[in-house]
């Protein structure tokens, strides 16, 4: 098979993120790029993040490590030490990009900010990614994922009405940041090949989850209302056939627009299940023609309200009554026969054996020696047909690459790594 390059493959990084930063070195390291993981002696915290192969705790068995440093390459240096200093600054001389999410101000502290390492290498592009951004009154403000969330908003749409806001699953504050670290170093990588400079790329964790608020900013500019968290549970659902429903083997996801109706009821009654329900509820039907596509535009919150609960109820049950009688992956092919928007709620089994996946070739198998076993990963985001996407190693061991970085490229006798060992450097 033709091995073809990859985007990325002329490009060094140096990675000295944490959790907010460690998803967009693994984009960078899957599109080619040579990112060299920086560790603390004894191995990154991340490390200790579960779960873990065969539940066993231990830093070098971290599946969220894995997950998040395949293609890495790893060294261990200790930046409290002032030899840790220089020698990242020697680092610093034959890299392209650096991605740290250090406080506002630690590095220009230990003498590594922006003015200093733009001396070093003025092509360097450094990626900054903290919680708030590296000025305004809330840069200094430690935050994790979960305040992430809270402060950018979106956790004030997840949830149920009755219950406080929710966080949502993963560390999807860390991820949004990562993606947004991502776009801009490419971004700054496009200038540079015109301009031969490197800049400073400041990635606030608020500002890149606050993008991310689903269609509050269209609703609040159609109806100038703040968007609420909603429930489609019980009787009186948010809108009349939107949102995530029961089936036979757990749930589809609905978006039934308007005019659809009418083939939704030829589906139910071309298996008997219908009754009398479309001259029983005639009036119903004429109505969710035109109140669906305006999401209740055209009444008043209350009226719109009434009318879901004393009205369009009966007609919510028995559609929630044939969603029940059918498996996922039977609603979905009628769904698709009939040009209906029904999508099933996939687990990670549905996932493993979704046909599609596997036709894509989406997951990808990859050697953990260490382990003696392959684990399977999830694959790439995109397909790029010239400079593909790939995973070509497992994320590395705690300094794996000490000699090949430290003796092959800084030119390190290995009497010199035993010193900086016992110092405490390396």
């Amino acid at each position: 098979m033709e091995i073809k390059e990859t985007a990325l493959g002329d490009i060094r990084v140096l990675d000295l993120a944490d959790e907010k930063g460690l998803y967009c070195t693994k984009l960078l390291a899957d599109l080619g790029a040579d990112v060299i993981k920086i560790e603390k002696p004894g191995g990154d915290p991340a490390r200790f993040i579960g779960p873990f192969y065969h539940d066993e705790p231990e830093p070098q068995k971290s599946l969220y490590w894995f997950q998040f440093n395949s293609n890495k390459r790893s060294i261990t240096l200790n930046l409290e030490t002032a030899d840790g200093r220089e020698i990242l600054k020697k680092l610093i001389e034959k890299a392209d990009v650096m991605v740290e999410t250090f406080p506002p101000g630690q590095l220009g502290g230990i003498g590594l900010g922006y003015p200093v390492l733009r001396g070093i290498n003025p092509s360097l592009i450094l990626a900054s990614i903290t919680a708030f951004g590296q000025t305004g009154p809330y840069k200094d403000f430690k935050a994790s994922d979960i305040v992430g969330e809270a402060m950018a908003g979106i956790m004030y749409l997840a949830g149920f009405p009755d219950d406080p806001p929710n966080r949502l699953y993963g560390s999807q504050a860390y991820h949004m940041a990562s993606v947004q670290a991502a776009c801009g170093i490419l971004t700054a990588l496009y200038v540079r090949e015109m301009t031969g400079e490197g800049q400073h790329v400041d990635v606030s964790m608020q500002e890149a989850v606050a993008i991310a608020q689903e269609s509050a900013m269209q609703t609040y500019d159609l109806r100038g209302e703040i968007r609420q968290r909603t429930s489609v549970s019980g009787l009186a659902p948010a809108h009349p056939a939107m949102g995530t429903f029961e089936c036979k083997d757990g749930y589809v996801n609905i978006f039934l627009m308007t005019g659809l109706w009418s083939i939704l009821l030829d589906w139910m009654e071309s298996e008997g299940v219908a009754g009398d329900i479309r001259e029983r509820y005639k009036g119903v039907f004429e109505k969710l023609d035109d109140l669906f596509l305006i999401f209740g535009l055209v009444m008043d919150r209350e009226a719109y309200a009434r009318f879901l609960k004393d009205e369009y109820a009966p007609v919510d049950e028995h559609l929630r009554a044939f969603l029940k009688s059918h498996t996922k992956q039977e609603l979905y092919d009628g769904a698709q026969q009939r040009r209906l928007q029904i999508s099933m709620v996939s687990t990670i089994e549905d996932l493993l054996e979704n046909p599609q996946l596997k036709a894509l070739g989406y997951f990808v198998d990859v050697e953990h020696p260490e382990l003696g076993a392959t684990l399977k990963y999830p694959g790439a985001p995109y397909q790029l047909s010239e400079t593909p996407w790939r995973i070509q190693e497992r994320a590395p061991l705690i300094g794996e690459h000490n000699s090949d970085i430290y003796e092959g490229e800084l030119g390190f006798s290995k009497e010199e790594l035993i010193l900086l060992k016992q110092g405490g450097v390396i």
